[in-house]
This record gives structure tokens, sequence and C-alpha cells, in this order.
């Protein structure tokens, strides 16, 4: 492997002289520093980021924490995050936090190790003591953390009713809901959107909400614990996509047809939902959109060319596309 040594002796140089052209740092005059840039080209030399970054104290690296990795979801948000940080000049690091608050604190020490200039975050676990510990740049995207805290959402309560909406219109007379993690801000939204929709209803109380925790395994032995509480249930609205498809695999265990005898509507609009057969219904939220505009922020953020109070919470629309299921 070619050291910064080897640039130095090619090009006549010191190791100094060649560090300060590599960090644009210090007087190199214009004869020197060709001979270094040249000598750098000829021999094909790598900087170690990792080194700069310990000397610098800081990097072009930007971390990203996100709570399952194996939810779809989480893959296309990351991929517009790269896409853009990449773009901006910004390398990524992606962390997979499993919802777990110990895991998540040595994910952030790791990146304050690596002196990352900022992070996103997806979390419903961080605290806002923790953010201010940081003292970098961070934005937080999917779930609200504090007041205050750059933040990058959807309007899920809003998309939650345009769903249950949309079973009642589809002739739905009793409608259940496979709601996400307690706790979780966005979780508790589209179940609230779904209640504001049925809560009147004559036949509806609490019995009809199952928690399937955002997690496909766990959704279905929720869908078949609320279909067999609940024959008579005749639409699904799960708050997550892969929790609406584990609904469509548990219905489909208890001789049920999907949409001929239950219609079900997801939330989030991931590449998934169009491969499953049927293929699903769902609340489509602007997901390379979200990945970009909360990567943009943080980049003005920290290179300081956004104030914090400026527009600072986005929330952007939904829209529902209608497939089989329904």
């Amino acid at each position: 492997m070619i050291s910064i040594k080897d640039v130095a002796k090619h090009a006549g140089v010191s190791v100094a002289t060649v560090s300060r052209v590599l960090n644009n740092s210090g007087y190199v005059g214009q004869d020197t520093r060709i001979k270094v840039e040249k000598a750098i080209q000829e021999l094909n030399y790598k900087p170690n980021e990792v080194a700069r970054s310990l000397f610098k104290k800081q990097s072009s690296t930007i971390g990203l924490i996100v709570p399952d990795i194996t939810n779809p979801f989480f893959p296309e948000l990351a991929r517009a995050v790269e896409d853009t940080a990449i773009q901006l000049g910004y390398n990524v690091i992606l962390c997979n936090s499993d919802e777990d608050e110990q895991k998540e604190q040595n994910y952030l020490d790791l990146l304050q190790q690596q002196y990352v200039k900022g992070i996103i975050v997806s979390s419903n676990t961080m605290t806002a003591k923790q953010i201010k510990q940081l003292n970098i740049p961070v934005v937080s995207i999917d779930r609200v953390i504090s007041k205050g805290l750059p933040t990058i959402v959807v309007e899920n309560k809003k998309g939650a009713m345009m769903a249950t909406r949309f079973l009642q219109s589809k002739g739905c007379r009793r409608i259940g809901h496979i709601s996400g993690n307690s706790g979780v801000s966005n979780a508790e939204e589209r179940c609230e959107g779904y209640k504001e929709i049925v809560s009147g209803e004559p036949w509806f109380d609490e019995t009809y909400i199952v928690n399937g925790k955002y997690d496909m395994q766990a959704s279905i032995q929720a869908a078949m614990e609320l279909l067999q509480r609940h024959p008579e249930i005749d639409g699904i609205f799960a708050a997550n996509d892969i929790m609406a498809i584990g609904a469509i695999k548990a219905a489909y265990q208890l001789g049920k047809k999907v949409p001929g005898d239950i219609a079900i509507v997801g939330f989030d609009g991931i590449s998934l939902s169009k491969a499953t057969t049927p293929e699903l219904t769902t609340v489509q939220q602007p997901l390379y959109e979200m990945g970009e505009k909360a990567t943009k922020m943080l980049v003005g953020l920290m290179e300081q060319q956004q104030d914090m109070d400026q527009e600072n919470y986005q929330i952007l629309d939904v829209a529902l596309i209608e497939r089989e299921s329904t």
C-alpha cells in the first residue's frame, strides 16, 4: 500500500509538505504543490480518511441510525440518504439500532469517535438530552424525538384516515387495525387517524385494534388473533406495509380471500408492496424525498447554510395507491 512517505520521496519533498497539500493547510509554493499532486496521481495514493479525521477532528462523513434494517422501508430511505450525501460530498455510516437503547448509545459513541459531522436518526428511544450532548447537527426522520429538533415526517394521521375511509368506500362495515409499536409517534398518529373514522361506529371497541409491532411475523399472529376474535371483520388497515403483508398471510391461513372476503390497506409504499399477491393497496410516503430532504437539511446545518430555526420541521404529504388487495 502506498504511504504518504512514498509520495514525499517520489516528489522530493518532506512528509509535512505532502500533508499540507492534502489538508490544504499552511503555505506550499505553486511549483511544489504541482510536484506533490503529480506524485499523488502517479502513485495512485489514497489518503487514510480515518487518520485525517483524527488529525482534523472532523470528517466528510455523516451517520444514519435506523431501528430495523430488515424492514424494507429503511433500506429504501437509506438509499435516498446515501445518494444525496454522495452528491453533496459526504459519505454515510449506516447503523441498525434494533430499537435497543444501549445499542443506540453505543452507535452514538462510535459516530462521535469517527468525528462525523452530523447524524440522521429514526428513533423512539433517543432523548433530547442525548442529542444535546452530541454537540453536532442532528435531523430526525420518520419519527418525532423532541420539540425544536430538525425533523422530517409525513401526514401520518391524515394518511390513516384516508386508508380507513377508503375501506369504507369499498363497502367494508367492520374495519380492524394492526398498529405499530406503542410509544412510537407515527404508530400513535396512524392509530389516531383510524379511530377518528371508526370510533363513532356502534360496533367499535378497542378489541378491533391489535399490536403488530411493525414486524411481519408479529403481525401474522396479531392478525390471526384479530380475525378469530372478530370473524365479521371485512377490512383491515395496517400501520405499515410489512404488517399488511402479514395480514394477507393470516387471512389466507384462515381460509379468507383477499379482497373477496377481506380488504387490506398498508402504509409506506415500499417496493415490496407491488410484488405481493395480491398487490397491496397502500398509503404511499414520499420515501426518496424524505431521505433527500433530511440529508440536505443536515448538510445545510453542518455547513451553517441553514439556521436551526429555519424550516426545521417539515411535514410531507401522502397519497393512497389503490391495488389488488382492496
